[in-house]
């Protein structure tokens, strides 16, 4: 029996070339193993900070776009959008019911959220339990996660293991499934996350060549001149050698010794040329499925039609145990 993976996708915004390395790129590349893939946009958990309903729509859109335009193949993988199936809703308010307001509150993200500057709703302080929800409905085996979403995933399983205490075993502990592709950092300051909150070091997938070229070919580095990968002591031409080895498939190390001597205009002349080979299939897709919107919404009914009875019969089983039904 194949073993499952579950994914969410959340549209905060437009993609960039560490969303893909970070998340979307392994989602691709398990599709090619021996595993039932749960692949959602997370609509639910990107209405927890104040947001222009119009524009959140297109985000949405945008998020399955990118996310089918990259590659994740809905002849592969159940793709669809989490409002669409009430079960992960339904299954949340069951596990809210064995989740204690202490262990919320212990959220690091949710902290970092508030201290930000968010108001602190109760849809942004019980994330955790849908995010489990997402994850417990399909009896996930395995759920990509990065650093930031670690403690999400230990709750997950905290929470799986006081239903299962409490009413017999009823779910699937998950594990996680690490990224080997570390952190990508922006451009402009390597010492911080990409993000489109800095878009001048941030490298969209939907930058035009000569952008991307412009950006990279700006990208902060340091006063020396040879290439070497030490991301302590040298953050910028490693954040480079990192994502030049991530798209083309050599190792770092190769990387060093093809531009021993060469000096950072010609590396990053190449890194421009390797990024924009690299997004231009995915671009010319992308383009395509912008223009067919009834097209990509149809792929997600899809999805969700196959994801719906599965989740259902999960969400009964639940229901019996907690003596609903």
């Amino acid at each position: 029996m194949s073993k499952i993976i579950v994914s969410g996708l959340k549209p905060s915004g437009e993609l960039h070339i560490g969303n893909y390395l970070g998340a979307i790129k392994q989602l691709v590349e398990l599709q090619k193993k021996d595993y039932k893939r749960f692949y959602f946009i997370a609509d639910y958990h990107a209405l927890t900070t104040k947001y222009d309903p119009k524009e959140k729509r297109e985000q949405i859109f945008n998020m399955a776009v990118d996310a089918l335009a990259s590659g994740i193949d809905p002849k592969k993988s159940i793709i669809f959008l989490q409002s669409d199936v009430p079960a992960h809703n339904n299954l949340a308010w069951l596990l809210g019911t064995v989740t204690s307001s202490g262990q919320l509150n212990r959220m690091i993200e949710y902290k970092e959220k508030v201290q930000a500057g968010h108001v602190p709703n109760a849809g942004l302080l019980n994330y955790p339990i849908l995010m489990a929800a997402d994850i417990l409905i399909y009896d996930a085996n395995f759920v990509p996660v990065g650093e930031d979403q670690r403690q999400h995933l230990e709750l997950t399983r905290d929470i799986a293991e006081t239903f299962n205490g409490r009413f017999g075993k009823t779910f699937q502990l998950p594990n996680a499934l690490h990224n080997e592709t570390s952190r990508v950092m922006s451009l402009s300051d390597p010492t911080k996350k990409m993000s489109k909150t800095m878009p001048n070091g941030c490298l969209f997938l939907s930058d035009p060549p000569k952008v991307v070229e412009k950006k990279i070919m700006s990208a902060q580095t340091d006063s020396q001149t040879s290439i070497s990968f030490d991301p302590k002591k040298r953050p910028g031409v490693s954040n480079l050698l990192s994502i030049y080895s991530s798209i083309s498939g050599k190792s770092t190390e190769k990387l060093v010794k093809e531009f021993e001597g060469k000096g950072y205009a010609g590396f990053k002349k190449s890194l421009a040329k390797e990024m924009v080979a690299f997004l231009k299939p995915l671009q010319t897709k992308r383009k395509k499925l912008l223009k067919d919107r009834r097209g990509v919404m149809k792929i997600l009914e899809a999805g969700a039609k196959k994801a719906n009875p599965i989740a259902e019969k999960k969400l009964a089983e639940v229901k019996k145990r907690a003596g609903l039904i």
